[in-house]
């Protein structure tokens, strides 16, 4: 079941997201596919993958995703699609607060898990809770990465959810934690076109939006901005970078994954409705796409 505030919000954004027509190549399908659909997974948001433990991880909204209900939970998944530990870190037991999980990244022996206006903290090995990072003033933190130097970057969209739906808060914004722990704007302001997905690697970081459907590159120490080619669809939620350095653009419009090698798009996986944040798994050359309306996982092979 779509949830009715999230729903709103692709109808609000999808003017925003209109682009330009492009010719986008679409080569025969891959053969690897395995579809996820346990009853268990819940509004499933970010999947990621552990090569320490090789898993992956779910993070399970479970409702609408600025609700501070305290009921969203993180599943550990085989990579051959069957569900290892269904609630393995879940809000409301053992000390945990989790309220709307989104975005996941893995630093050290610590998982980071995005959850509204505050970063929640995790064991890498046993779930067990190891505190929280308040970002003052954000209102919806999304998705996460961790750079090469461990350094852990986290965006908020600039919305907040009242009974209208979805409103702009003016908190666009892309954070690195610093020493202590500290949030650090890299960069703020509306011009981020709500900064959804985000990967760091030694390029610098890289940024794709919801709202205006850009995908650009931050530099990590200065915040300066230089914009790669925008996909043929918008509403972009994940990204992820492959070792050939192309990259792995998740698209609600166009209901696909796009594949940009150079400055030329191409279609990685399509016919996937409300893929969001996604995740890569190197060792087998999947993706990973969390159906956000229809409570299931798909991991698919590229083109």
């Amino acid at each position: 079941m779509i949830p009715r505030a999230y729903a709103f919000l692709c109808i609000t954004l999808s003017a925003c997201a209109k682009s330009e027509n492009r010719e986008v190549s679409t080569p025969p399908p891959p053969t690897a596919r395995i579809t996820v659909a346990d009853s268990v997974i819940k509004t499933p948001e970010s999947v990621l993958y552990d090569p320490v433990a090789d898993i992956y991880l779910i993070s399970n909204i479970n409702g609408n995703p600025g609700d501070k209900d305290n009921n969203g939970f993180i599943s550990r998944l085989g990579t051959d699609g069957r569900m290892l530990e269904a609630h393995w870190i879940a809000g409301g037991t053992k000390g945990v607060t989790l309220n709307g999980p989104k975005g996941m990244a893995l630093s050290g022996d610590t998982l980071f898990v995005a959850d509204i206006d505050a970063v929640r903290l995790f064991n890498r090995t046993t779930g067990a809770p190891l505190g929280t990072r308040e970002i003052k003033g954000a209102t919806f933190l999304n998705d996460m990465a961790a750079g090469p130097d461990g350094t852990v970057y986290v965006t908020d969209t600039g919305i907040k959810f009242v009974p209208k739906g979805p409103e702009d808060t003016g908190t666009d914004a892309v954070y690195k934690f610093g020493a202590g722990g500290k949030a650090i704007a890299l960069a703020t302001g509306k011009q981020l076109g709500r900064p959804n997905g985000v990967t760091v690697d030694s390029s610098g970081v890289t940024v794709v939006t919801f709202g205006s459907g850009e995908v650009y590159r931050l530099d990590p120490k200065t915040g300066a901005r230089s914009d790669l080619p925008k996909p043929p669809k918008g509403q972009l939620d994940g990204v992820e970078r492959l070792a050939d350095g192309s990259y792995l653009v998740s698209s609600w419009e166009g209901q696909a994954v796009y594949r940009l090698t150079g400055s030329v798009y191409t279609v990685a996986v399509d016919s996937v409705p409300s893929p969001a944040d996604i995740g890569y798994d190197r060792k087998r050359g999947v993706v990973m796409i969390p159906i956000f309306t229809a409570n299931r996982i798909e991991i698919r092979g590229i083109r």
